[in-house]
């Protein structure tokens, strides 16, 4: 109970903090993009690093990038697909999602799979 009261403050306090560094940049919308991962993904480090150790938390903090990388990647090709096509989004997305995979798989193969 008292790792989600920790999480659920941390992550307010970030997700704040993070809203109002992304309030100050244009477009707005990228408000959103600094408030909601960047708090998470600190608020879990913190606890994985106090309860598990720094080699757990590294290792989570890898998986972190490499689903940072393919969301990259997905959302660019989205992007793309969507610039290029008449494609509905849903569609694009969806076509795109075994890009997401693909990279997903390779960052594991090539970055995760053989960590302590």
């Amino acid at each position: 109970m008292t790792d989600l009261l920790v999480r659920f403050a941390v992550g307010g306090l970030l997700v704040s903090a993070f809203a109002l560094l992304g309030d100050l940049f244009r477009p707005k919308s990228f408000a959103g993009t600094f408030a909601a991962a960047p708090s998470v993904a600190l608020a879990t480090m913190g606890l994985q690093l106090h309860h598990d150790g720094a080699a757990t938390a590294s290792l989570a903090a890898r998986s972190m990038v490499v689903g940072a990388v393919a969301f990259f990647v997905y959302a660019n090709a989205v992007a793309i697909l969507l610039r290029r096509t008449s494609d509905r989004p849903v569609v694009a997305a969806a076509e795109c999602g075994v890009l997401w995979f693909v990279v997903v798989a390779l960052g594991w193969a090539l970055w995760l799979r053989a960590a302590p």
